[in-house]
């Protein structure tokens, strides 16, 4: 617990003092005052937790956390787990959709085994921190120990310490396990208190009679282990995931860092939740990226009080919608860092 407990004891308080002058900056730029919108509400919650009034964003990071699980053996997926390794090389070899848009915004992506069932190939791109071969079937008991959960937060944190000192000035959360949506889905009922029909969505493509099983299983698994929704290592431990106990510990150890972290889908948003519990002043360092159609995300959304970027029907996971997401983040920054102001143009103000 060391690991998690310094990460934690580091996470300040965000101090919106810098505000007001961000928003005069602002006005003085050439444009009618608050005209650029979320833009300009973005650049003003970067330099709030960066402390930076010209906060850099050049060096985009996208962790994406690999992991299975065993309530797979409920037939809650469309997908067998053998596909979860398979991803993983995908992404090695820079061919997936997350590889494509961290491109696209010039962002490098981390990929790391948490729990994938199988023993990867060696690749000098992949980081190996694997607490277990893949979750238990929470169907039928927790899904880890309460040490395990505790390894797999402080593997997340050990993973962006790494990074952090290659430089990261933004942060992205992205995943990769077949059968995920159904622990999210349980993380997310325990902690918000929505029963699972409502937070429970149709992941890779489920059918109506596979999706009314799979809200069984998370209620069965609810219901078995208990999780203590104020205790979020209890609820990572019972219903959780290795590759979401990875998320909340980077989501940890960027807040430690005054790091903006941009979350992504579902699964991020349900490590965002217990990275909340675990230090409610972490929700001040999160930009939240997208809102997918798993139903269960808005619903994470509100109960944070967060309101995403872009809505573009997206499930695809892997950071995808945060890679986005962070081109738009960046580009807030750069009109509060970039653009004149109407005294340097010689434009003339409003009268």
């Amino acid at each position: 617990m060391k690991i998690l407990n310094d990460t934690v004891t580091k996470i300040d308080k965000i101090n919106f003092l810098l505000a007001a002058d961000t928003q005069r900056r602002l006005n003085n730029l050439t444009k009618p005052q608050g005209s650029l919108g979320r833009l300009e509400e973005l650049a003003k919650q970067v330099v709030e937790i960066t402390r930076a009034k010209n906060p850099p964003v050049a060096n985009k990071v996208v962790f994406v956390m690999a992991g299975d699980h065993g309530v797979t053996d409920e037939g809650v997926s469309a997908f067998p787990k053998e596909v979860t390794p398979q991803m993983v090389y995908n992404f090695l070899r820079g061919g997936a959709g997350i590889n494509v848009l961290a491109r696209h915004v010039g962002a490098r992506v981390v990929v790391a085994d948490l729990g994938v069932a199988v023993d990867l190939q060696a690749h000098p791109e992949l980081v190996v921190r694997k607490v277990n071969y893949g979750t238990k079937n929470m169907a039928k008991g927790p899904a880890m120990t309460r040490q395990e959960a505790v390894k797999s937060i402080e593997n997340g944190i050990e993973i962006f310490e790494v990074e952090y000192k290659k430089g990261i000035h933004l942060a992205a959360t992205g995943e990769m396990g077949i059968g995920n949506t159904t622990p999210a889905s349980a993380i997310v009922s325990v902690i918000t208190g929505r029963t699972a029909a409502e937070v429970t969505g149709k992941g890779t493509g489920i059918d109506d009679a596979a999706w009314q099983k799979k809200v069984d299983v998370i209620k069965k698994a609810i219901d078995v282990n208990k999780p203590d929704p104020m205790d979020g290592i209890d609820v990572l431990a019972k219903v959780g995931g290795y590759e979401i106990g990875g998320l909340t510990g980077v989501i940890l150890a960027a807040a430690s860092h005054r790091v903006p972290v941009v979350v992504d889908g579902f699964i991020s948003s349900s490590a965002a939740l217990l990275a909340c519990i675990i230090e409610p002043d972490v929700k001040d360092y999160l930009i939240a990226s997208h809102s997918s159609v798993e139903k269960g995300h808005k619903i994470v959304w509100d109960h944070l009080g967060l309101k995403p970027i872009l809505d573009l029907n997206l499930r695809l996971g892997e950071g995808t919608g945060a890679a986005l997401a962070m081109g738009i983040v960046e580009a807030g920054v750069k009109i509060l860092t970039e653009m004149s102001t109407f005294e340097n143009a010689g434009v003339s103000e409003r009268t």
